[in-house]
């Protein structure tokens, strides 16, 4: 049943990511393999549990699951980054806290090009388009599929487009 599920949200992730835009390499937001009987387990059940509620738009009650699985292993540098993303999600009130947690998230694995992407959406939206230059660039050698769709987002906003320059998954 949990492998059904799980492959469910894979399923549901990817058809989102593929109407949104060209498909890309793997999504750090995917649910987590669940390590058994080791003391990371409770916290990948929660964090796979707020990547379900991420995927249903449910920023807020997502954002309580990867809380509650940071608050059992720190160290998880995705749900730093989810938690980051539904922070984002739900308002320029957070983004101070979001651009700390998207730091964590980077500081935790330095190769976690999704963080990049969002972070650089996240310094766009707060007007700040060296910084969000500055994660393309990264992202180039990481993942060159979201650095052209960060692009998109960076150049959209900064031809004074608004909105429109951020695609509905990133707003």
């Amino acid at each position: 049943m949990k492998l059904l599920r799980r492959a469910g949200a894979s399923l549901l992730l990817a058809g989102v990511l593929a109407v949104a835009h060209p498909p890309a390499r793997a999504v750090e937001s995917d649910p987590l393999p669940v390590p058994t009987g080791t003391p990371r387990e409770k916290a990948v059940i929660a964090y796979n549990e707020g990547v379900a509620l991420l995927l249903d738009k449910r920023y807020a009650a997502a954002q309580a699951k990867f809380e509650a699985a940071l608050a059992q292993d720190e160290k998880l540098a995705e749900a730093h980054n989810n938690l980051a993303f539904a922070l984002r999600m739900q308002g320029t009130v957070n983004f101070e806290r979001s651009l700390r947690h998207y730091d964590r998230a980077l500081e935790l694995k330095p190769d976690l090009a999704q963080a990049y992407m969002y972070r650089g959406v996240l310094f766009t939206q707060m007007g700040d388009t060296a910084r969000a230059r500055a994660d393309h660039r990264r992202l180039l050698t990481l993942d060159p599929d979201l650095a052209a769709q960060l692009d998109a987002v960076i150049v959209g906003r900064a031809r004074g487009y608004g909105r429109a320059g951020i695609a509905a998954q990133f707003e």
